[in-house]
Parts: C-alpha cells; structure tokens; sequence
C-alpha cells in the first residue's frame, strides 16, 4: 500500500498538541492517513453529484474552456501554460478515479503522460518555456532563469500525487525525485518568489508534496527542501499565529499588501502550519493554527462556514461574498489539517463549509459558477456589491462559465471530488476512521484482510448512518466514528442493539471482531439552534446544516462581449424578514419538516429535503441598495428598534446550499 499505517497508537480524538512524537525516519506521526484514491467510492446523493460533474464542465472543460482547450501548453502547446489546466487536473484526476470513468481517465492521462515524458533532463518540467523555444535551449540548473513560475508546478505535482495513490505508476516517483532535487539545487539562485507572489503565497503546497515524497522514499534532501522553501514563502505559520496579521485584514483595505489577504492564498495557507508541524513535531505551530483559524472566524466568518474573500478578506457583515476557489483550497486544507491533526474542531468546519458555501455556488449541470456569492445574497446580478475587487464589467456575482476571473471555472472541480477521497481514513491503531458523513463505500486493507464498509445515509439532510462492514473473515480492527461538536448525544447501535451513548465533539472508537455483514448504526440527533454572526445577526442550524429563507427566483439570461452568457437571478418573493425575538430564546420551537431523498438528486429549491418554518415580521425599510441588503442596524441588547410591521408572518427556510437567492443572518425583532 502507497500510504503505510502508523504502528504506533494515537489515541483517537486528541488534540494536536498531544501528537509531538518524531516518527522515526523524520516526520511527526499523523493522527491519521489518507486512502489511495481508489479506496472510496460514492454512493447515494454523492454518486449523483460526481456523475452531474462528469456530464458537465469537470468531465469536459478542455472541450468548452478555451484556455484549456486551444494549444495547451501542457500538451506542449504554446496556450495555457499557467494554473487552468493543472487546475482542473486537479479535480478531474481524482473524479475520474472516484467514478472509474473509462473517457475521463482518457483525457486526463493526455496531460499526465505528457509531463511525465517530456521531464527535462535537470529535472524541470512543465510546458516549453518561451526562452526554450526562442533559444533553441532546455533548461538545467545553469539557467534556471530560463524556467518560469513555480506555482503552476506545484498544483501538477498535486495532480501528480493523486495519479500515483490511483494507479502506483513507476514514473511518478522518480519524476519528482528528480524535480525535486533540481528545486533545491536552484532555489538560491531562482527563489519561490522569483517570478510571482503567487508562489511566494502559496509555497506550503510544494512542501506538502516534498515531504509526502520523503514519507515513500525517505530522501534526506526532501526536509532539506521543504525547509528551504517554507522560508522563501510567506509567513503564514506566523502570522496565523500571533494575531495582528488578522487584525489589519479586517482594518485595512488597501493595495498594500493585498497577496497576504487575498482568499485563495489566505485557504491554501491554512494547512502551512499543520504541515510544518508535520516536519518539525514543534506543537507551537499546531497552536498557531487553532489561534489563527479561530481568529479567522471570529473577524471574517460568515454564516456557511468560509471567511469572506471578495477577493480579499473583508470582515464579517452578511453582505460580503467570498470565491469560490478560496473555498475549495480551504477544505483541501481543511483535509490535510484533519489528517495530520486529528482535531475535531476542523472536521465539524469541513463539513460546514462544504454542505453549505461549496453547492450553491455552481449550477445545476455544473456549467456555471458565481465569482462571489455573498451570504445574505437577495439578488444575483452585475454590479459593484461591496467587494473589494469588484472589477470592471461587473460579472463577478453572476453564473457564467467565463464570469470574473477563470481560475475558478478550472479549480471548482475539486471540492467535491476530493471531499469524497477524504471521507475515510486508515488509522494508526490499525483501523479504519469515518471522520465526515456522506454515502460511500470503502474498501481497502486492515492488517492482510480486504474490508469493505457500505455507509448508506443521507446525511447531511438526514440524521441516521448505517454502516454494513464485508469481510471474508472474521477481522479485529477498530472502527473511529467522529461524533460532532453540535450534537448533544449521539447514539451508536451494533446488530440492532444500543451499545452506548456519547457526548459530541470527539472521535470515538469501536473495537471488536467483526464478522460479515455487522450493521452500525449511528444516530446523530439534530436540534435547531441559533448562532450569532456580523451586525449582530442570528442563523438557524439543524446539524451540520445552516437554512435560509426560501425565495422566489426570476433567472435571466445575459451575455457579456469577453465573459461570455451568464445568468442573473432576481427575487420574486419578499426576503426583508427579521425573525423574532421568542426563536432566539427558544429555537427549538420551529417545526422542522422533513420529506424523502428525490430519486435524482440535485441542490436547489425543488430537491430540499428538509425546511423550517419559523415567525417573523417584516422591516418595511430594508431594501437592497445597488443590489446589496445592508443589514439593519442592531442594538446591543441584539434587537433591532426600527419599524417592524405589525403582523407576524410565517416564514420557510431550507438548507443555504440548496438557494441562490436569499437571506441567512437575520435581524431580531420583537
């Protein structure tokens, strides 16, 4: 097996800072470890969602995409040579595996097999570069100038390192090897930074693959490289860490240093800490992790569980949007962190993150997606908002293929798909680990045994998971099931009968010999609840679900010369509610309504599972301003003292992942 277990016991659930054991050979022992890709497969409503993505722009992007589709410079093209392609490789790989499709794996084996025969002598690799062409030269170690960017390099060693957990291809890891060798022996002279700060921001991910590599091959020079190279890169470990990075990203907007609050670095920076942990077993950086991440929240949190990020951090009032590709980088993150952490805390935020921001903002068929999408979002249109990088046609909150910046219509088809790949995890005691929730089958080895577990759910939606364990023999191994934070008390049953209860926010561990075809049953009961977000605003939860009002949508086709069709969405029901003060204090009141899985399922109004009816009043005098609903203002006391009608109104919310239109952080009133 590519990714070996950990012989050594870790007790499940322990906080970071318990895990500051050196492994021999080098690297901290891991709370857990990743699967090959091929281990899991998806079920149910999740199946559902990868096949809609293989039919769509994830299975079809290089014909659709003109960056990807024209010369590309990954096929040895003079086109796109940059991040689209490896982009979306980088969800491709793993969707094609994930479904075991015959034509994707096709495709994406193109551009796999191009770059792993096309390796430069020195180890370089990647597109031909300009110099090489014009200069009839390759690149070596003498002229590393004549190479370009690092950072497209890193996301295909990302896509690289899927492949090979997929199909252990001997190429792979002499490739990087080789690469890798090269990268340490030029850094001094062509440093990350060298051509962008794109690099410079985004250098834990080229660590992250250095010592991935150094976990097979145990190459000394790989620590020496993640080292060298973490110190060319932005101080993300730091600055998480010691707060004041956070502070002026709320206070300052400015041009000045914008690459150190721009989203998409600020998710993919996250895992730095972990993974220089990972090399170091320095505790401290764990710390600085839980600070940052927390403090990241506190200022720049939205209700659906990202950071704001329109492109950059921008606080934490209801009316900021967030990219979609900072969302995506933040749940891989998010999965490195867990993996290497085993704390809880970021595995309730996976599953927040992804159920809530990550489907609402593509549609349908997958072909579209929004730049921005904003939490309480009462209209989908062009315009200015309140973003900070607004740009100048406008599109960045409208669903096109093309609208805003194209990074995202590349890197959006990852966040599912590597979701999935992460659903399970090999433990080191020598079992298996269900750490997010959703409809999968695992199979792989425990011990010399092949074990396959069937988990039928549908979680998010639904609050039961049965888990049905397939083994030739009788097999001893233990079973970790992470029971949420928000759960009171969950309940785990084997055979039909209750074995015991257990209290949220943990990982607890099952251990027996288990026989073929035992049935666990775990029952994760979801309160109604309300949490406070920015300008003293309230949410309404159910589990790992945040709902928002159901409103009437109007789509309206549009086309913009560069960006191409897109599609606009305008409210045709009232949204300016406020709820009342009594659901507040008592929100398990609502009634919760929940209805059947529809055979093909898809996220939006007409497939909700689940709604919650709950009292408000109207505020005659909210009204959306250039599209953007400003929330009211609050008092302290978490009131709004405004004109309220009269009459109070019963109002519905379905889950946020499932509306494009909508209100999510309401003001209180009487």
């Amino acid at each position: 097996m590519i990714l070996k277990t950990i012989k050594s016991l870790v007790v499940a659930g322990l906080v970071a800072a318990s895990l500051n054991t050196l492994a021999q050979n080098g690297l901290a022992k891991q709370a857990y470890r990743e699967l090959p890709l091929t281990a899991v497969k998806p079920q149910g409503w999740l199946q559902q969602q990868l096949q809609i993505m293989s039919r769509g722009s994830s299975g079809h992007l290089d014909e659709v995409h003109p960056k990807v589709a024209k010369d590309n410079g990954w096929l040895g093209g003079k086109g796109d040579g940059w991040e689209e392609t490896p982009y979306w490789l980088d969800g491709a790989v793993p969707l094609a595996f994930l479904l075991n499709d015959a034509a994707l794996k096709d495709k994406v084996l193109k551009y796999i097999n191009w770059t792993l025969d096309h390796q430069r002598p020195s180890g370089y690799f990647g597109p031909i570069t300009k110099d090489e062409r014009d200069k009839g030269i390759q690149i070596t170690e003498n002229n590393c100038e004549s190479g370009e960017d690092w950072w497209p390099r890193m996301i295909m060693l990302k896509v690289l390192q899927q492949f090979y957990t997929a199909t252990a291809d001997p190429r792979v890891i002499p490739f990087m090897t080789k690469y890798f060798h090269y990268q340490l022996n030029v850094l001094d002279k062509c440093p990350i930074g060298k051509w962008t700060e794109w690099a410079t921001s985004r250098g834990s991910d080229n660590v992250m693959i250095a010592q991935w590599l150094y976990s097979i091959t145990k190459d000394e020079k790989l620590l020496r490289l993640a080292k060298k190279i973490d110190g060319q890169s932005f101080a993300w470990s730091k600055w998480l860490g010691d707060r004041n990075w956070v502070m002026n990203a709320a206070a300052y907007q400015g041009d000045k240093a914008w690459m150190t609050r721009h989203a998409v670095n600020v998710g993919m920076a996250l895992k730095a800490p972990a993974i220089n942990y990972q090399r170091t077993s320095d505790p401290q950086y764990l710390e600085s992790l839980k600070t940052g991440w927390n403090d990241l929240m506190l200022l720049h949190g939205l209700p659906m569980g990202i950071f704001s990020g329109d492109e950059d951090l921008h606080g934490n009032a209801p009316t900021q949007g967030v990219e979609l590709c900072a969302i995506v980088e933040a749940m891989f993150s998010l999965e490195n962190i867990i993996g290497i952490s085993g704390d809880v805390q970021y595995m309730d935020a996976l599953e927040r993150m992804t159920f809530n921001a990550l489907p609402t903002q593509t549609t349908d068929d997958y072909n579209m997606k929004q730049y921005f999408q904003i939490a309480n979002q009462v209209q989908v249109s062009r315009g200015v908002f309140d973003f900070s990088l607004p740009f100048d046609r406008e599109m960045t909150n409208v669903f096109g293929l093309r609208s805003g910046y194209t990074c995202c219509t590349a890197n959006m088809h990852q966040g599912w798909t590597k979701f999935t790949s992460h659903l399970w995890y090999s433990t080191p005691d020598g079992g298996l680990a269900a750490l997010h929730y959703s409809p999968s089958d695992v199979k792989t080895k425990v011990g010399n045994q092949d074990v396959t577990i069937h988990e039928r759910t549908d979680y998010p939606f639904a609050d039961k998971i049965e888990f049905e364990i397939e083994v030739q023999k009788q097999a001893s191994f233990p079973f970790h099931l992470r029971i949420p934070t928000w759960c009171r008390e969950a309940v785990i049953s084997i055979n039909g009968q209750e074995l015991r209860k257990e209290a949220g926010g943990k990982v607890i561990a099952l251990e027996r010999a288990w026989k073929n075809h035992d049935k666990v049953s775990l029952h994760l009961p979801m309160d109604v609840a309300t949490t406070t977000w920015g300008r003293n605003s309230r949410a309404i939860e159910r589990g790992p679900l945040v709902y928002a009002l159901k409103v009437g949508e109007k789509w309206e086709k549009g086309n913009e010369a560069t960006e191409g069709d897109y599609y606009s969405i305008y409210p045709t029901t009232d949204w300016n509610y406020g709820i009342l003060e009594s659901v507040v204090k008592d929100p398990k009141q609502l009634k919760v309504t929940t209805k059947a899985m529809p055979s093909s399922f898809v996220w939006n109004q007409q497939n909700a599972p689940v709604s919650i009816v709950a009292p408000a009043k109207k505020i005659p005098g909210w009204k959306a301003i250039d599209g953007v609903a400003y929330q009211p203002v609050t008092e302290r006391f978490g009131l709004y003292r405004g004109e309220v009608a009269p009459t109070v109104e019963e109002i519905v919310l379905i889950p946020y992942g499932c509306t494009k239109v909508r209100v999510v952080a309401f003001p209180v009133v009487k």
